[in-house]
């Protein structure tokens, strides 16, 4: 009774040291999680929970990331991945807001962003068709993964596809909303401003780009969400994988 009262007070300081350990680097959710994959093996989960729930959250946080930067102000009336100014425009700003072209400066700002709102919608289908695609080794990657290891997965499978697709339609979004006639309005006012040089720029290159990364960035916020946040995981099976990965 003593040697088993004794080694269960050194378990006692073992654990409780290993607790003060892990809580210093990763909180107690990680050292929870590590001392019951110790006395479980492991998370008990089958590979078709992992894939069946990661496809889900991930169909749920694109599907909303999608939705939220395709809407009218998306982009514009989002400062975190409002598509600014290009740099050689940027450096003339004040030059062309003293010269009195301030309200073209800022209907082309609002153009570019208008563009990249009008071709977010066709992300969703790319998007779902990489979800479609992916395997068991991938999800169960990405389930272990940081907190945005399916945005990165995401960049890996769509980015080229997105560019493609992208680039056509915000060329005729641009027209359509005045952001190329703004712009070449603006690179003969800047030209006109002694020493400012000219814009030289490829503008469709440069909208799709941004578009692009601030539609990765809201990707992103959304997979943090269903990570980190119990709340934002609305089904059952969502809750039992996110949680069996904390």
């Amino acid at each position: 009774m003593v040697r088993l009262k004794k080694l269960l007070i050194g378990c006692v300081c073992v654990l409780g040291l290993f607790f003060f350990m892990q809580n210093a680097h990763a909180g107690f959710q990680d050292f929870f999680k590590g001392v019951q994959d110790v006395f479980t093996g492991g998370s008990s989960l089958t590979d078709g929970d992992i894939a069946s729930g990661l496809k889900e959250a991930l169909q749920i946080g694109t599907g909303n990331a999608v939705a939220n930067v395709g809407k009218v102000g998306g982009y514009l009336d989002n400062p975190q991945i409002r598509i600014p100014l290009p740099g050689p425009l940027a450096k003339s700003e004040n030059l062309l807001r003293l010269a009195g072209y301030g309200p073209q400066v800022d209907a082309f700002s609002q153009s570019i962003n208008r563009a990249a709102e009008a071709a977010a919608p066709q992300a969703k289908e790319l998007f779902w068709q990489a979800i479609r695609e992916m395997s068991i080794e991938d999800a169960r990657q990405i389930l272990g993964g940081g907190d945005t290891a399916a945005t990165t997965y995401f960049k890996d499978k769509t980015s080229g596809k997105l560019q493609e697709v992208f680039k056509p339609i915000i060329h005729d979004s641009m027209a359509q909303v005045g952001a190329t006639r703004y712009f070449q309005d603006l690179d003969a006012k800047v030209k006109a401003i002694p020493f400012a040089g000219s814009l030289n720029l490829d503008l469709d290159s440069y909208v799709t780009d941004g578009a692009l990364n601030g539609l990765f960035t809201v990707v992103a916020e959304e997979e943090r969400k269903i990570r980190q946040n119990p709340a934002a995981r609305t089904t059952d099976l969502l809750k039992k994988v996110f949680s069996a990965g904390q």
